[in-house]
């Protein structure tokens, strides 16, 4: 299950119903020790030396719990009392550049400015330059406003215990968390809190997609079309087409326009194409439609530009298919009620969303929440995916859930056309139809999972690279 973003009030409640129950700290915090340490075994290897810094409350002892299951890391431990008496001990140790720092210092209790020597602490560690693990929150974050309380540490990953705490998602915060991982298996009750954000889980899709019946054939599975390319960016057609592939729907029909029909039908084959033009039919067949991705040349070409518009215009008025946009039609698209039943996806970055909705990207990125409820009101209530550093899945009410797969190696030309490719074929597909949020979300999280994993192995990977690898991910 999805767990929610909480408050830092709310985790504190949670700790008490806890310990009502009749858990202990002391095992909660052995539990906590152990994710710290297996998250600390998967960033080092055998022999690497670990600097842990433990301060005085439960955060640092969470950080000294972690010391019984590194035995085989090189470990130096310090206890950090008074950051002006103990700032040579630090230096002295970040000279001999361990492979890995453990922040124990603050929990997520910080809500008070720090002081010049701490400032200089936070600092000194982070001019180090070596990659630091934060123990629930980065030491001197705020947890609940995202701010740091005059300086705080900049982790790689952050390990937060439980749940995400609503500070953590704010955009001034993501500097200093990294990358946000959640131990949410470590001895407390079940969680008494529901919210309006959702941090997605990699447990939250076991069994999805549901298994495929064995008499199942071609028109089981759905049949996607997919209006994409133009000159100058014919590849983001053949992206598509390849992540559409990745989702197995059963048929796949693209339409690029005739200018560059031959070098997109030259690069696929399961695929069939035919060439886009005034008058074009979709198949009969069809169950769900693709349009956007690479369209951005026919702006160039008044008429196809025109024609494009009038057909996305008429596909939404008319048409019952499940419809995703992406990329350029983002900006044809007209504000218009939705039938009941209809699905409408659209996949907006920042920078479309902000044309969306009339306001600038920073606007959009200060509140990504708010933009997500926006467009979807202004667009019939449809779903949006919110593509960016924890990409957002919601619509104009209900829950938003927040994806915590992916890196920064995403930000490649082509990624978006893949996803908004393996979503529509995800959504081609009839049995998937019926849980639209779910299957956006499994898209957005497979999508993330595989550039992880391909980072983990091959730092310099391409888009191309990425369509082979998704959907691989459990």
């Amino acid at each position: 299950m999805p767990v929610p973003v909480i408050s830092v009030d709310q985790m504190r409640e949670w700790e008490k119903a806890t310990w009502a129950a009749g858990q202990t700290e002391a095992e909660v915090i052995r539990r906590v020790g152990g994710k710290v340490a297996g998250l600390a075994l998967r960033l080092t290897h055998p022999g690497d030396a670990i600097l842990i810094l433990a301060g005085k409350g439960h955060n640092g002892d969470d950080a000294r719990a972690a010391r019984e299951h590194l035995r085989d890391r090189c470990l130096e431990t310090l206890d950090i009392t008074a950051p002006e008496n103990d700032l040579s001990k630090l230096e002295a140790a970040l000279r001999s550049q361990p492979a890995l720092i453990i922040d124990g210092l603050f929990g997520i209790g910080l809500n008070r400015p720090l002081d010049d020597e701490w400032k200089k602490f936070l600092t000194t560690v982070n001019e180090s330059k070596i990659p630091v693990l934060a123990v629930d929150a980065p030491s001197g974050l705020n947890a609940e406003t995202g701010h740091p309380e005059g300086a705080a540490m900049e982790a790689a990953i952050t390990l937060t215990v439980g749940a995400p705490k609503i500070g953590m998602l704010q955009p001034s915060a993501w500097p200093h968390v990294g990358r946000l991982e959640v131990a949410e298996d470590v001895g407390l009750v079940a969680c008494p809190h529901q919210s309006e954000l959702n941090w997605t889980l990699p447990g939250d899709f076991a069994g999805f997609p549901p298994r495929r019946g064995v008499a199942g054939h071609k028109g089981s599975f759905g049949h996607l079309a997919i209006i994409a390319g133009s000159f100058g960016f014919h590849g983001a057609a053949v992206l598509a087409a390849r992540g559409a592939q990745r989702a197995q729907p059963g048929l796949i029909t693209l339409f690029p326009p005739e200018s560059v029909y031959h070098v997109v039908a030259s690069q696929l084959q399961a695929v069939m194409v035919n060439v886009w033009k005034r008058g074009t039919k979709l198949p009969e067949t069809a169950s769900a439609i693709l349009m956007g991705p690479g369209l951005a040349g026919l702006e160039s070409a008044e008429e196809l530009k025109t024609v494009a518009r009038r057909l996305w215009r008429r596909l939404a008025r008319d048409s019952s298919l499940p419809m995703v946009v992406d990329a350029s039609a983002l900006d044809w698209l007209v504000p218009h009620a939705l039938s009941k039943g209809e699905i409408r996806i659209v996949t907006p970055h920042p920078g479309e969303a902000a044309r969306m909705v009339g306001k600038t990207a920073h606007q959009v990125q200060a509140n990504r929440p708010q933009a997500v409820r926006e467009i979807s009101r202004r667009f019939g209530d449809c779903w949006v995916v919110l593509k960016g550093h924890q990409t957002l899945v919601g619509r104009s009410t209900g829950e938003i859930f927040v994806n915590s797969s992916g890196n920064p190696h995403l930000a490649q030309g082509g990624s978006g056309d893949v996803l908004a490719g393996f979503i529509a074929g995800l959504l081609a597909q009839p049995l998937l139809q019926a849980d639209v949020g779910k299957t956006l979300r499994f898209a957005v999280w497979q999508h993330g999972a595989a550039a992880d994993a391909l980072q983990a192995v091959r730092p310099n990977w391409v888009v191309e690279d990425l369509v082979a690898e998704l959907g691989a991910q459990s």
